[in-house]
């Protein structure tokens, strides 16, 4: 397999303000969302990125796609920063780059058919004609699952599932080379989850896509991933490859996320493996000196407070954010956090 970048991202920054106070208006608080992240993706590969709710992911997934500007650093598609681009270059860059969001309910405007929620954007971006279009547009309804004779039908007429597969074949219509998709399969039904998943694997398959695949279900993510990212509190802790990070956790909340999902096999289960976290995720508005995480980690120091570990990496490329890596492989089960 090729080693090309699809995607690369740079020192991410995002900080939202929140309130304001006196005559001039200045902002009182500031939520650090995400803080210095750096990822890549590589042509055909999917990445997976997971973590507690509010650790900054669908954050990160914006900010990929430019739906929001980053406070500072870089995202790199095909050679060019498109952070600095406007206009009609970013229109341009935006074909190469789509998302699937999270809710296949709220994500499609329930005033179009389907036929135009596919059709619009290759039309708006000149990949069809209006005479082609139709033709177009049932070929990738075809290709998603979906029935071409639909094509008239509205979002309501379809099933949380089903809708999930318009969005995806929305994705699918400007030809992109990346897709980032925000927990597509949250809002499902686990046995249409599934589908879904098996969907975006042939896919990917049949046409050379990479991914940036965003949940909090680590079975989810072991099963579609080639890499993954372990996120808290707007940082990446962990990135390497899924199956070493699966198998044997190098930071402490990597491995408590692991012990935490259930064990299927009665024989398997250990009770001494899981790790209960003590104590809140700070806030991202106050968040602690040095290791964000050391607040809730039964192997932190006073080094921990005072200087935060930077992501260095391994021999084999795995990369960890900790002082005290550990060594131990976990038993890990089939469900979510």
């Amino acid at each position: 397999m090729s080693n090309e970048i699809a995607l690369q991202a740079v020192d991410l920054v995002k900080y939202f303000s929140t309130g304001s106070s006196g005559i001039l208006g200045r902002p009182t608080n500031v939520v650090q969302a995400v803080d210095g992240v750096s990822f890549t993706v590589l042509a055909g590969k999917t990445l997976g990125i997971v973590g507690e709710s509010g650790c900054g992911k669908s954050t990160l997934a914006r900010l990929v796609t430019r739906l929001i500007d980053p406070s500072s650093g870089s995202v790199i598609l095909d050679g060019v920063d498109i952070t600095t681009l406007s206009g009609k270059s970013l229109r341009e860059t935006r074909r190469k780059l789509q998302m699937i969001f999270q809710d296949p309910y709220s994500s499609l405007n329930p005033r179009h058919s389907i036929g135009q929620i596919i059709g619009d954007p290759m039309r708006i971006q000149g990949i069809v004609t209006k005479g082609n279009e139709k033709a177009e547009v049932q070929d990738l309804m075809q290709r998603v699952g979906l029935n071409p004779e639909h094509y008239n039908r509205y979002p309501h007429e379809f099933s949380g599932g089903q809708r999930q597969r318009i969005g995806i074949a929305r994705a699918l219509s400007l030809r992109p080379s990346v897709i980032v998709a925000d927990e597509p399969v949250s809002a499902l039904h686990v046995s249409i989850q599934a589908q879904i998943l098996n969907l975006l694997e042939n896919l990917q398959k049949d046409l050379g896509l990479s991914f940036v695949f965003i949940a909090h279900d680590l079975s989810v993510v072991r099963h579609i991933a080639d890499q993954v990212a372990v996120m808290y509190l707007g940082k990446i802790v962990e990135l390497g490859d899924s199956a070493t990070v699966y198998s044997n956790p190098s930071h402490p909340y990597t491995k408590a996320l692991l012990s935490a999902v259930p064990v299927a096999n009665p024989s398997k289960r250990h009770s001494d493996q899981r790790i209960r976290l003590v104590g809140d995720v700070p806030s991202p508005i106050d968040p602690p000196s040095g290791c964000r995480f050391r607040t809730r980690c039964w192997l932190a120091t006073d080094l921990c407070a005072a200087q935060e570990p930077a992501l260095t990496s391994d021999e084999s490329g795995r990369a960890v954010a900790c002082h005290f890596p550990l060594t131990t492989p976990v038993t890990m089960g089939n469900g979510a956090l």
